[in-house]
């Protein structure tokens, strides 16, 4: 899925999922705990590229396309505009704050989870791509916590990037949590395969791990950045405990 941590004023706890692979693999999988979410960060906030912010509103063109898919419900076009007008005024601070979804927040991730069922509904040829990163924070662990709707979004997205292994390591998370033994063996399985070489061992190591824990059950996980070693602990629903320990800037020769 796979992650900056996301939100405005984020705490600096750690939510990095298994910052092994995301260092490896050179995508954040903070996403897992995203993920993007969700106070989320790296490949959460990269694959959504949220649009919206605190001070902006989308309220007009939200109504414009809410009235054009009433009139023309079979028209998949419509469906699309709204759910990217709905998604930039997701991003505002009413909606999202640093302890996750507010009632509002809530309240709008349900409409466009609506939004894009039906967008789906209508089988278009090709799902827009940008719209399908977008909704991995909407279905993600900090947004509405739907890992089966997370699981069709990141198939979609393993479709158009079928190279990158941080989005087939989120996929194989999320299918877990699903309990879709399955697609998450296969997904596993496909991002081993595309580590690069020295890392697959670990790499596997690691989605072995989450396989059986997925929501990470309390294990202890070190990563090392900058020369430092440090460990975070999953504490539930995607977030972790830890501080990245703070590193010293290398001095500037005068």
């Amino acid at each position: 899925m796979l992650f900056d941590l996301r939100g405005r004023g984020r705490r600096r706890t750690v939510r990095v999922i298994y910052m092994g692979l995301a260092l490896l693999m050179g995508v954040g999988l903070v996403g897992f705990g995203i993920g993007g979410g969700f106070g989320s960060g790296g490949l959460f906030n990269a694959a959504s590229q949220n649009e919206g912010s605190a001070n902006a509103t989308y309220s007009a063109q939200i109504k414009k396309y809410e009235k054009l898919t009433q009139l023309q419900p079979t028209n998949p076009e419509g469906w699309e505009k709204l759910a990217k007008f709905q998604l930039n005024e997701a991003g505002g601070e009413a909606f999202v704050t640093s302890s996750g979804l507010t009632s509002k927040g809530r309240e709008l991730f349900t409409k466009i989870a609506q939004t894009w069922s039906s967008y789906l509904a209508l089988n278009p040829p090709k799902p827009n791509p940008l719209l399908t990163q977008q909704m991995l924070r909407i279905f993600g662990e900090e947004g509405l916590n739907r890992p089966a709707d997370e699981v069709q979004v990141l198939q979609l997205v393993v479709a158009e990037k079928p190279t990158n292994a941080a989005y087939y390591a989120q996929l194989a998370r999320y299918a877990y949590l699903a309990k879709n033994m399955r697609v998450g063996g296969l997904a596993a399985a496909k991002a081993v395969s595309l580590a690069p070489a020295v890392q697959r061992q670990r790499v596997k190591t690691e989605l072995a791990a989450l396989r059986k824990k997925p929501s990470g059950g309390g294990e202890t996980l070190t990563a090392t950045t900058n020369g430092k070693t440090y460990t975070v602990k999953p504490s539930g629903n995607g977030s972790f405990t830890g501080t990245v320990p703070k590193t010293t800037p290398t001095p500037t020769k005068k």
